[in-house]
């Protein structure tokens, strides 16, 4: 296995040319290894489908089976063309959150670039959608509905809209980086036994930020396809 200071090492020498700072260079090779242990479980779990599911199959159905389920009883019907997105995000931001409860990995959420990335498609995709679903008239989302309070609405709409990626970001980065913190603090006082319910609580952090980060883009996106009163 390889040490993960050593891993961390040959990719900051990669991105040493871009100048990037240590923690961002990182973040950015955490992320790769990420995406990389996300493709390798893909290709394990579809190399050779079968109708009565097991091993990794019969795990990933029931995960993309959990969030399509949620998907559906979120956004309906409308929702279904956008659930690769979804799926992506979520599994992304779980699996970053819980490679930091392995000794010597830090996670890419921790750190807002990542984090900031992640609001930012999703900040993106929900305009995208709005004026692919209603062209022109996207923009009665922002008018509110009384005619004459159009121009006040108007810029109380942008403000809103424009603080959607910045809490999506700061909310998912506050939340694992203090954890992370208080780790490292439990793990230099008391490196035994104390760290474990951090641990475990850990886990469950980790499984609520990315629910809530899912939650927020899924209704984001509804709100774009909805018809502007």
């Amino acid at each position: 296995m390889i040490h993960p200071l050593l891993f961390l090492q040959f990719f900051r020498k990669i991105l040493e040319p871009l100048h990037i700072t240590e923690a961002g260079a990182d973040a950015i090779a955490y992320t790769w290894l990420i995406i990389a242990l996300l493709l390798i479980v893909s290709i394990l779990a579809t190399k050779s489908l079968k109708a009565v599911p097991t091993g990794m199959q019969n795990f990933m159905e029931v995960v993309i089976g959990g969030i399509e389920n949620m998907v559906g009883e979120t956004m309906g019907e409308k929702g279904k063309p956008y659930f690769p997105l979804i799926a992506t995000l979520a599994l992304f931001v779980l699996v970053s959150n819980l490679i930091g409860l392995i000794p010597g990995f830090f996670p890419p959420t921790a750190n807002l670039n990542t984090t900031a990335a992640c609001a930012i498609i999703v900040f993106l995709s929900t305009h995208v959608v709005g004026i692919k679903k209603h062209g022109f008239h996207y923009l009665k989302h922002f008018m509110g509905p009384i005619l004459w309070l159009a121009p006040l609405m108007f810029f109380i709409e942008i403000i809103g809209h424009l603080s959607r990626p910045l809490s999506l970001s700061l909310r998912l980065f506050g939340n694992m980086n203090g954890h992370e913190l208080v780790l490292m603090i439990f793990f230099a006082l008391a490196p035994f036994l104390v760290p474990l319910p951090m641990m475990l609580m850990g886990v469950l952090v980790s499984f609520i930020q990315a629910f809530v980060f899912m939650l927020l883009a899924m209704i984001y996106i509804q709100g774009s396809l909805e018809e502007a009163h």
